[in-house]
């Protein structure tokens, strides 16, 4: 037995791979066992070359083997490895990334909680909102809106805001004052199928809060882009309606930005695209572009000042975690930051989108297969239809999703198959970094792909 042969035996009996077929994984194909990255490339231990389609998982946004992220955590190791935040203890790297992250931030945002990740900084938000209601006297504000399809992480209170039937189903019986609304732009509205406005899922949300009552809801919580649910970019307008919603009943709105922010879709956070500056902002992937894990809630400087002044004397914020502003991550995060702005990664997410998406617009034009493309920066989607006409889905038992998936992956691309309900897509999200030419190998191997997948149909 060889060392790959070795490590592959040793991963099937001690290593429980997350959100992966628990009976069956090692026979939906042959594991990658990766060895290296170099920009938006990863290798394995065979030395094959994939290009990293979905940025691992949506978070690499400087691309792989950057040195500068090892020398800096090095550096800041050596110096002071681990200290944690509480009561009156702080560190330079922690203070200076959450005055970095306020200056980004859209409107007030100004005050940042440090977590370890995603779902940990929408746990976070959940008990903030909850707990700056009770300060206010408002103690049966407790309700959250999330929205069908959403995805928030993976904790009992984060999968309890996840609108994603799988993730609710393994977690069950769930937390209580989580209600889902209608996700905008569906890809399987009867009503207005791809042209959707948005009015049907803002109405979901008015509907909601008027059954529920308007004074027992704290929060809406949404995706700039709900990625894990399908790449639902919502309609123009929406975003800002819901803002709206949310100032007539004083519901707090919370952005969760940890796929879409820190350049992601061509502006430094997603919300940005509409103008809409939320109450409170998640966020955790592309803060340190996946090199080491860190997330936050920052909340806006209305909200923090009323804490404050409500808060009695002596009296504690019991919620924090030990690696919240783990001083190795926030160093690091801050040299990431640095690259996406010395770089210009943001504008090139920009410019870089505009190229993918047109390369996918071709690709629904010549494949008869491909029934819609969704997309903004440098995170997109290919929808697969049996008959794009009347946009009938395959059957379940052909997701043709993973079909293109698995042959993407054998000719060294990897994406994401998403299928949730009638949605049956392919999902993108390279690197920042992504050049040009790049874009053009991806399209090239979709192209073959699909046109290998269309012929055995």
């Amino acid at each position: 037995m060889n060392k790959t042969e070795k490590l592959i035996d040793l991963d099937k009996r001690h290593h429980l791979h997350p959100s992966s077929p628990v009976k069956d994984n090692f026979n939906q194909g042959p594991m990658v066992l990766l060895e290296r990255g170099e920009g938006i490339y990863l290798y394995d231990v065979d030395g094959k070359r994939y290009i990293d389609g979905l940025a691992s998982l949506w978070n690499v946004n400087i691309g792989h083997g950057r040195k500068e992220i090892a020398e800096v955590a090095k550096a800041q190791m050596e110096k002071l490895a681990f200290s944690h935040s509480f009561n009156r203890f702080s560190h330079e790297s922690a203070v200076l990334l959450a005055e970095k992250i306020a200056s980004l931030a859209p409107g007030d945002l100004n005050a940042v909680q440090f977590t370890s990740g995603g779902s940990e900084s929408n746990d976070t938000a959940f008990k903030l909102v909850r707990h700056y209601f009770k300060l206010k006297g408002e103690p049966d504000r407790f309700k959250i809106i999330a929205r069908y399809r959403a995805y928030h992480g993976i904790s009992m209170g984060a999968t309890s805001a996840t609108g994603i039937p799988i993730f609710r189903q393994m977690g069950g019986p769930l937390a209580s004052g989580f209600i889902h609304a209608a996700a905008p732009h569906c890809y399987r509205c009867e009503s207005c199928q791809s042209d959707c406005s948005g009015a049907c899922a803002v109405q979901s949300i008015k509907d909601l809060i008027e059954k529920e009552d308007p004074k027992t809801i704290a929060a809406i919580i949404l995706e700039p882009i709900q990625g894990a649910g399908g790449v639902i970019v919502p309609p123009p307008g929406y975003i800002k309606q819901v803002r709206e919603i949310c100032d007539q009943h004083g519901i707090l709105m919370i952005a969760d930005e940890v796929i879409t922010g820190f350049g992601r879709t061509g502006r430094w956070f997603g919300m940005e695209h509409e103008g809409v500056a939320p109450d409170l902002m998640t966020f955790a992937k592309g803060v340190t572009s996946g090199y080491i894990p860190l997330g936050g809630v920052v909340i806006s400087e209305r909200i923090h000042q009323e804490i404050i002044e409500l808060s009695n004397q002596n009296q504690v914020l019991p919620h924090g975690y030990t690696y919240s502003a783990h001083p190795t991550a926030c160093s690091v995060a801050l040299r990431n930051l640095d690259i996406i702005s010395d770089e210009k990664l943001v504008e090139n997410a920009e410019a870089m989108g505009q190229v993918l998406k047109q390369g996918l617009a071709e690709l629904a034009k010549e494949f008869e297969i491909v029934g819609n493309v969704m997309s903004r920066g440098l995170i997109a989607s290919l929808e697969f239809v049996q008959d794009r006409a009347t946009k009938k889905a395959f059957p379940a038992t052909v997701r043709m999703a993973n079909q293109v998936f698995d042959k993407a992956m054998s000719k060294g691309l990897i994406t994401r198959a998403i299928t949730i309900d009638n949605t049956d897509i392919v999902a993108l999200c390279p690197p920042l970094i992504i050049t040009r030419e790049q874009i053009g190998e991806i399209l090239e191997i979709l192209r073959e792909t699909l046109k290998e997948v269309e012929a055995s149909l």
